[in-house]
């Protein structure tokens, strides 16, 4: 691979996964969603079999047109992705997501909205990174990630610079990445975190974005007496 700076930086051959793929068992309709629906929407180039010499992907192409392209970086069962999609239909909007079960809830959502504007990669977003453009993105979501709380397991969350600096290389300058969360730790480590690989500090608040869908883990969360908390950051540069 190049050193060129606009082009992604090589890859690791093999990468250590965290956290789920499977979990229940699928209902029939949400098996046919994953085989009739996934491969149309799955944005070809990410897999090593696919693109082996690690080309960045060709965005525009993806989406028909050059527009603006976010990014949802583990979607869950969608309904966040699905609702920004649908409000902005003149972006491109990439979710990433390793739980099968995630992607097949996201699926019938999307058939259900009727949304187009949509890309769905079922893997670990590491990979994407390894192929997205520099300075690409306008927009990333990070919801609800998974929390990890033990102290010793902290390495794996989102919010370190394993994923923060190729996340940073791949948006644009200004570009908005906002993080939700219920966990107090975790927002501490985003806010210690996230300015260190290039991001500056807009807000963080317990008030949520005008825009902003609640997701079916920040109603659990509701239910459960946690507070929800909301951080934004824009690329610096």
């Amino acid at each position: 691979m190049t050193d060129d700076p606009d082009l992604p930086p090589a890859a690791p051959e093999w990468r250590n996964f965290y956290g789920r793929r499977f979990g229940k068992t699928l209902r029939p309709s949400q098996k046919g969603y994953l085989n009739e629906d996934l491969e149309a929407l799955r944005p070809r180039g990410i897999t090593r079999e696919e693109n082996p010499e690690r080309q960045p992907l060709d965005l525009p192409a993806l989406f028909g047109d050059d527009r603006q392209v976010w990014l949802e970086i583990g979607f869950g069962g969608g309904e966040h992705m699905v609702h920004m999609a649908a409000t902005n239909p003149g972006i491109g909007l990439i979710g990433c997501e390793p739980y099968i079960n995630g992607v097949a809830m996201l699926l019938g959502k999307i058939r259900a909205a009727g949304v187009g504007n949509l890309a769905v990669h079922p893997g670990d977003v590491r990979d994407l990174f390894d192929v997205l453009p520099a300075a690409s993105l306008s927009r990333a979501f990070l919801n609800y990630p998974d929390p990890w709380p033990k102290t010793r397991h902290h390495r794996r969350r989102f919010v370190t610079q394993e994923h923060l600096v190729p996340l940073a290389r791949a948006m644009k300058p200004g570009a908005e990445f906002r993080v939700a969360s219920d966990i107090p730790d975790y927002i501490r480590q985003t806010l210690e975190e996230v300015p260190q690989a290039g991001f500056t500090l807009v807000s963080e608040g317990s008030e949520a974005w005008p825009d902003w869908y609640s997701t079916r883990y920040e109603q659990k969360a509701l239910r459960e007496g946690r507070a929800p908390h909301y951080v934004t950051f824009t690329r610096a540069g």
